[in-house]
């Protein structure tokens, strides 16, 4: 059995229902998970609208002090802080599943897993880097971003069972329990920078560089796109296993992504028919409806921060300026 899993808050289902549709057409025999760092406790979903795949719930896996872990991180630390967890909680919980693959909920898979899963049959765990080649201009994102963001792209990652990846899931774990953040002054961005040592700890690693997996707006430079006998294929007969539509939104149609300045979703006709098949996907599973959502595990920063003022300003005045100095 292999299991793939997503994770993500209620505000991003329509992603993760449109990742989960695109796995039911190309790989029906793949069991499909929404891990939901979320509560559904009080929710009732229109029924247009109430999620198909199996969803489980971040209370249900037994996380060790997760509300200390969902007090000290924002909604994006927060989903990606949980993700060995849910590595843990498959493998226990599902003692037949060989593989748990791992995709971010902005994905649409587009062929079978076939060379996925054959390169887990000889290696512990597989992963993409953000880039197989140099880029030759000073836009954003260049190889300084990937340094200090990681090498690899965690928007994918897939481990077989093995007692060697239990060990490093189980590190990983408490590395992300205090520094999945997004501080890159010190070396951190969520969890992408500590699988860095992916292939250090596990020995035979696979380093997948197939242009077909997590094609996405940091590798749009060396790879071009085309469609043709129902299929999509990369760099001419390469099939497009998966695209990664990171930083895309709906409602902005016309913008590739917004964490990228090089290149003009109008200037890459290769890409036109692949972001309006994800715009109509995300419409039609209901991203305007799931999008009203706020988590209920987070507290906006800049909230806390107010309140936490807000007290202050109540102290008598000869206290006050030292208190507003620790903040």
């Amino acid at each position: 059995m292999t299991i793939a899993f997503t994770i993500c808050s209620i505000n991003y289902l329509a992603q993760a229902r449109t990742l989960g549709d695109s796995l039911k057409a190309t790989n029906p025999d793949v069991l499909f998970f929404v891990g939901l760092v979320d509560s559904l406790q009080g929710i009732a979903f229109e029924d247009s609208y109430a999620p198909t795949f199996p969803m489980i719930e971040i209370d249900k896996i037994e996380i060790r002090d997760f509300q200390e872990m969902a007090d000290r991180y924002n909604i994006t630390e927060l989903n990606t802080a949980v993700k060995p967890f849910y590595f843990t909680y498959f493998f226990k919980h599902y003692p037949e599943a060989k593989n748990v693959i791992y995709f971010d909920p902005d994905i649409i898979v587009f062929q079978p897993l076939t060379g996925l899963l054959s390169s887990l049959e000889k290696h512990p765990a597989v992963l993409t880097p953000h880039i197989n080649t140099p880029i030759e201009d000073r836009l954003t994102p260049n190889e300084l971003h990937h340094l200090n963001t990681g090498v690899y792209n965690l928007g994918f990652v897939a481990f077989s069972r093995s007692e060697e990846n239990d060990r490093f899931i189980s590190w990983w774990e408490e590395k992300l329990r205090y520094e999945c953040l997004i501080d890159l002054c010190n070396g951190l961005f969520v969890d992408q920078n500590w699988m860095n040592f992916l292939p250090v700890f596990v020995s035979g690693t696979h380093i997948e560089r197939n242009p077909g997996y997590n094609a996405a707006y940091w590798n749009l430079h060396e790879r071009t796109f085309s469609f043709r006998d129902d299929t999509y294929f990369v760099n001419g007969d390469n099939p497009l296993i998966f695209f990664h539509y990171s930083g895309y939104d709906p409602a902005k149609p016309e913008i590739l992504s917004k964490y990228q300045d090089r290149f003009e979703l109008s200037e890459r006709p290769d890409l036109t028919a692949l972001f309006a098949l994800y715009k109509n996907s995300l419409i039609s599973n209901g991203n305007a409806y799931y999008r009203q959502f706020q988590c209920a595990y987070i507290k906006p920063a800049p909230v806390r921060r107010y309140q936490r003022v807000r007290k202050l300003f109540k102290m008598p005045v000869k206290y006050l300026i030292g208190k507003l100095e620790t903040i």
